[in-house]
């Protein structure tokens, strides 16, 4: 590779988007649709049963043209290969990162040091789908007989972002008398509503955690266990309504769950690329294994299409390099999603997890600090409720803020004329930031001139949208692969590890000094600054 060693601001085809930038940044998007009446349709893309329209965005074909020659100068294809073929691209955990294998179909080979990982992958999926079905017949019963009709899964991070995210997406598809919750927070407030009006003797936990020592999860684990000990009296029942997602099976049989109910995941899984694993089985409980292998399916195609399609007809390539282009030359700081879908409403948070813990990193693979931004801020709310909210920012405001609209053709739940006006939203809005109101337009409606510098639109701003016909558990798994691979095309263009977080660290290493302090009446032998040594001083204080 011989630009490998090449820094990314040296690169040539940086340097020649740095000018194209300042030659372009004036531009009028009402100028360019006006130059180009085809725009609309040239500038959008449809695979995979995605239609791709990023037509209003600050850009030209030379625009395009240029970011894909900065993903061949950054070896995309090379590094695109070497994840799919299992090589350890997490640099700093000398691992691989095969969340790809996850839903690769049963016969495709996926090789992890020599080992082909795929068959395991099958053998888990089919124990989970054993154990779903035998909790959604009813056939697996409590420690006092009655079935389970209450699943609560407990977990943090990815252990807890996907599975509520999926669930929530495809409730439409959830078996309706069961009941289903998640609890995530250290805050005992988080488990104690998910617990106010349940049963013990129908409620099932699903503890996912890999080490089983994650002290929020655990926490929260023991908890639960002895809510149910409360009601139920015998440890003996904890193998009744306590399943592991983990590879401690150690740690699983001292719990007392039985470890012929662990299910496993492995090591180049990570907790944000792992929903479509183990950690997915509260998902696959509420929608049953069919259509959890159908959102597998939707990964898998999302996954062959970045993995063989050609750069300028390639979603995620696409949608990583706009982001580059909005991110390093605009200097836009954040990025909103906003789906016009209430299924979807968990998305936003979802992928808060999906790109600033995989691409906030200030330093390269190598080590060296970057001279450049990384990952920007992911944000978003369901439409239409935040255009009554936060868009008066995005159209008025003083910052640039792309968007990424998703919608829908067809609604799961058709209630009168309710569909039509979401979509007229969703097109609306995105012709509004683009086109916006010029003051000649605002004199014209008879405004008077004191009034027309606060009702003019300045627009320019820039806006993809999403299409999909409908939202079934293969459309979800498309979706969520395509914002996974867009991820990865920025981490490799900014030679950053998108892998690892040790970001999440420190922090949790200084509760857990701080915990038995807390613990404990106020002692002079406190060793940290002096504003963290007042504020334990005041927490112990109040107990008094």
């Amino acid at each position: 590779m011989p630009n490998e060693m090449i820094e990314l601001t040296k690169r040539q085809a940086w340097k020649d988007l740095d000018s194209h930038f300042r030659n372009i940044r004036a531009s009028s998007l009402r100028r360019l649709f006006a130059d180009d009446p085809s725009r609309g349709e040239r500038m959008a893309v449809q695979a995979e049963g995605i239609y791709f329209d990023y037509s209003k965005h600050l850009i030209t074909g030379e625009t395009i043209k240029l970011l894909i020659r900065l993903a061949d100068e950054s070896h995309i294809r090379d590094r695109i290969d070497a994840m799919f073929s299992g090589e350890k691209i997490n640099v700093t955990e000398k691992r691989a990162v095969l969340h790809v294998a996850l839903r690769a179909p049963k016969g495709k080979s996926i090789r992890v040091d020599g080992k082909n990982v795929v068959p395991e992958v099958h053998a888990v999926l089919d124990k989970m789908a054993d154990f779903a079905n035998r909790v959604r017949s009813g056939s697996w019963k409590g420690y006092t007989g009655k079935p389970i009709r209450n699943v609560i899964n407990i977990g943090i991070g990815g252990s807890d972002l996907g599975p509520v995210m999926a669930y929530e997406a495809l409730r439409h598809y959830s078996k309706r008398d069961m009941t289903f919750r998640f609890v995530s927070n250290v805050d005992g407030t988080d488990f104690a509503e998910a617990t106010q009006d349940l049963s013990p003797e129908e409620t099932l936990f699903i503890i996912s955690s890999k080490t089983f020592t994650t002290l929020e999860t655990m926490t929260n684990a023991h908890t639960a266990r002895e809510w149910t000990l409360r009601s139920l009296k015998q440890d003996s029942a904890v193998a009744k309504h306590f399943v592991a997602v983990s590879t401690n099976e150690k740690e699983v049989a001292k719990f007392g769950i039985d470890t012929a109910n662990m299910f496993g995941f492995w090591d180049w899984v990570g907790g944000r690329y792992s929903m479509d694993s183990a950690i997915g089985l509260s998902t696959m409980i509420a929608i049953g294994p069919e259509h959890f292998r159908s959102m597998l399916d939707g990964f898998h195609k999302m996954d062959e299409h970045f993995r063989t399609a050609p750069f300028e007809r390639n979603l995620p390539v696409i949608m990583g390099l706009l982001g580059i282009w909005y991110n390093n030359f605009f200097g836009a700081q954040t990025a909103a999603v906003l789906p016009y879908e209430q299924y979807l409403k968990r998305f936003p948070a979802y992928l808060q997890q999906l790109t600033m813990e995989s691409n906030g990193k200030h330093v390269t693979r190598e080590g060296k600090a970057v001279d450049y931004q990384t990952g920007p801020i992911y944000w978003g709310e369901p439409g239409t409720n935040g255009q009554h909210s936060f868009y008066q920012l995005i159209h008025q405001g003083t910052k640039l803020i792309p968007c990424d609209f998703i919608a829908f053709l067809k609604p799961l739940n058709q209630l009168g004329r309710h569909h039509d006006l979401l979509i007229a939203n969703v097109f609306a809005q995105s012709e509004a930031l683009a086109f916006g109101k010029t003051p000649e337009e605002v004199k014209a409606e008879g405004t008077p001139d004191w009034l027309i510098p606060h009702r003019t639109f300045e627009g320019n701003r820039p806006s993809t949208t999403i299409l999909i016909e409908s939202l079934t558990p293969e459309a979800l798994g498309k979706l969520v692969a395509l914002y996974e691979h867009s991820v990865f095309t920025q981490g490799a263009i900014w030679d950053i590890d998108s892998f690892d977080q040790w970001g999440v660290e420190l922090g949790k290493a200084l509760a857990v000094r701080i915990i038995p302090e807390l613990e404990k009446e106020p002692s002079a032998g406190l060793q940290h600054d002096s504003s963290t040594n007042t504020l334990i001083r005041k927490y112990i204080g109040s107990r008094k």
